[in-house]
């Protein structure tokens, strides 16, 4: 998730999130951070101007990595609704496989803690503007109902953010047969036709 990152940044951001998903960000100190990184606070700080600084590094290294992961098998010669599916499941997967930065992203996108500019940056590089064109490409095509993509997007998300959170609460297996049944539902519920291939 941060490869991208050198040794330094990157023990600090793991250390970030460990710590702000197990204590909570306002128990989250810059000392703590340094204490639990094994990084001094001296060098911290080279890297890093506040612990505001490090919450929204945190967030676009995230948010990038999300993008990256949704989208790297998405295909443009595929059917829309083999994009659609392809592309959903990668966010299960996403969040299956990595709790912890679906959690945060959960937790904080709204806070004020993340600059606008950090979503804005953020949104550019995460995967809701490649969902979106999807969503516009079966609007175009005549396969859903003229409804606002974003918002469209948005809704079938909430619905996989429960999923995520009861699979996570260990309330509900999160199969291949469920995640299947909720894609499909996503699609029947915007199509204009019932039109889910198995």
């Amino acid at each position: 998730m941060f490869e991208r990152y050198n040794k330094v940044q990157r023990a600090v951001l793991e250390t970030t999130l460990h710590l702000i998903i197990d204590k909570e960000l306002q128990a989250t100190s810059m000392s703590l951070i340094a204490k639990e990184s094994g990084v001094s606070t001296g060098n911290i700080y080279h890297y890093f101007s506040s612990k505001e600084d490090i919450i929204n590094e945190l967030y676009k290294a995230i948010v990038l990595f999300n993008g990256e992961f949704v989208t790297k098998n998405l295909n443009a010669a595929d059917s829309v609704q083999e994009q659609f599916r392809r592309a959903w499941r990668s966010v299960i997967e996403l969040g299956k496989n990595h709790p912890k930065g679906f959690r945060f992203i959960e937790q904080y996108s709204f806070s004020p803690y993340i600059y606008e500019q950090s979503k804005l940056e953020a949104y550019k590089g995460g995967w809701c503007g490649p969902m979106e064109k999807i969503y516009r490409q079966a609007i175009d095509q005549g396969l859903f109902v003229e409804l606002e993509p974003h918002m469209m997007v948005q809704m079938h998300y909430g619905s996989i953010v429960y999923l995520l959170k009861s699979h996570q609460q260990n309330m509900l297996e999160l199969t291949a047969d469920v995640e299947e049944q909720a894609l499909r539902s996503f699609w029947n519920a915007v199509s204009k036709e019932k039109g889910w291939n198995e």
